[in-house]
């Protein structure tokens, strides 16, 4: 790939592109957003495939579990959005992080993506939409490096800001930091959206739940009240906001005029295993969101769940 060409690939694109979304959907309330938001989007986004990312928390019991728990709420999902016809290109992800930086987690959603990049080309990449660990991308990479590294553009919810302070223990890049670190070394064009910092500001509440999705149909229904019952677990009776994280990730492929967020070149920074970012001096580039237009896109994520019929 020319330098030019891949200085491109780092912009958002102008025309409808091919989009794969690697999930740990059951992890939080964020990926279901995400992924009805993906779904939603057809005047930019041409779905090709969802693949289940595997995570660990109290929401599951194992990597495995974590993977299949998202799986299942993927087709879940679906079948809210009336496309059950969908459910045959949904695959089963990693179940297990990465043992090191060397050897790929096999598995049919990590096969899948190796194989579908080998069909695209710089000039026509596949957009893989990442909103987990990221392991399944990882271990294509390593399976398939020179396709993944030329044929695909990847947009990664991970890390915290460049500027963050404190340790960058964000969940989906401490799951897997042997994968972070491939995806960040190997010199794909890469969007990266931090955490703290940056997506961090991009909050919603009960009472906006409830006044612009919940009642309108039932995927709105569902979205609403999976985000108050989980708010209400640890804030019950109080005043709270929810981070709708991974809608972020999605809404940089329709970002075109800066609607939603606001990127910049930046060197590549290595994930370390301590939790800290190190910044080698002949790093290439990624682009790197550091601001997002929150009621902007808020707007857009509502009408389209609330339209959906």
């Amino acid at each position: 790939m020319t330098k030019e060409q891949y200085l491109k690939n780092l912009c958002v694109p102008e025309q409808i592109v091919d989009v794969i979304l690697d999930t740990d959907t059951y992890n939080e309330i964020d990926d279901q957003f995400a992924l009805s938001y993906l779904m939603l989007s057809p005047e930019r986004i041409h779905p090709v495939g969802i693949c289940a990312a595997p995570f660990l928390n109290r929401r599951s019991i194992s990597a495995a579990d974590g993977m299949q728990k998202s799986f299942d709420e993927i087709q879940r999902l679906l079948h809210l959005l009336g496309m059950d016809d969908f459910s045959a290109k949904v695959y089963r992800g990693s179940e297990q992080f990465l043992k090191n930086e060397l050897e790929p987690v096999s598995s049919d959603a990590a096969s899948f993506l190796a194989k579908t990049a080998q069909e695209y080309s710089p000039e026509h990449p596949l957009y893989i939409v990442a909103i987990g660990a990221i392991t399944n991308v990882a271990s294509a990479i390593l399976m398939e490096p020179q396709a993944m590294r030329e044929n695909t553009v990847l947009v990664w919810l991970g890390g915290h800001s460049i500027d963050w302070k404190e340790k960058n223990n964000e969940f989906n890049m401490w799951q897997d930091v042997a994968a972070a670190r491939i995806v960040f070394g190997c010199g794909m064009p890469l969007v990266q959206l931090p955490c703290f910092g940056v997506v961090s500001e991009f909050l919603t509440t009960g009472p906006e739940l409830d006044y612009w999705i919940k009642g309108k149909n039932p995927l709105g229904t569902y979205l609403a009240e999976s985000a108050e019952y989980e708010a209400e677990s640890y804030a019950a009776g109080k005043p709270w906001s929810r981070v709708i994280w991974d809608v972020t990730a999605v809404a940089w492929l329709l970002n075109d005029h800066d609607r939603f967020m606001k990127c910049r070149k930046i060197p590549a920074p290595v994930p370390e295993y301590a939790d800290y970012y190190s910044f080698p001096k002949d790093s290439h580039e990624i682009s790197y969101v550091y601001r997002i237009r929150r009621d902007a896109l808020f707007e857009d994520l509502f009408r389209k769940i609330a339209g959906h019929s």
